[in-house]
């Protein structure tokens, strides 16, 4: 049961979530469309669809595990000092929000969390992946080296 005291962090969660996995969405998908020529040109030389798909899926896949991996590189100590050191909170401003605030705000981080969200940035990034890779896989060679998009 979500305690009213966490429904702010919750909607902040999914706020920040969104932005980031439309960033994601963004990048994957011009990613994909830029490389329709090597696509066309994979498919020419002989691979079939499902090889093509695969080969960029796992490729879009191994960039989710390689951000992960650098953001935890600088995002684990830069937490870890946030959760140490908190968030001073300026007293002229606390003041015209009607109520309460603590001098200083220390973010709580559970792993659950941490764990949560590099699953759905892999998830999104791995099915972003597939599903422009497919659509493109599945042109002819000749209009997929050519840049046409159905």
């Amino acid at each position: 049961m979500i305690k009213m005291k966490n429904v702010g962090g919750y909607i902040m969660f999914l706020f920040l979530l969104s932005l980031a996995l439309v960033a994601i969405f963004d990048t994957q998908v011009l990613s994909i469309f830029r490389r329709q020529k090597e696509i066309g040109t994979h498919v020419a030389l002989g691979m079939t669809q499902g090889q093509v798909v695969k080969l960029f899926t796992i490729e879009g896949a191994m960039h989710a595990v390689l951000a992960a991996i650098l953001g935890a590189i600088y995002g684990i100590p830069l937490l870890a000092w946030q959760a140490k050191v908190g968030y001073a909170m300026p007293m002229d401003s606390t003041e015209e929000f009607g109520m309460a605030i603590a001098e200083t705000i220390y973010p709580v981080y559970s792993i659950g969390l941490i764990i949560a969200t590099v699953s759905i940035v892999f998830i999104v990034t791995t099915i972003v992946s597939y599903l422009p890779t497919r659509r493109i896989s599945k042109l002819k060679p000749t209009d997929a080296i050519r840049g046409k998009i159905q």
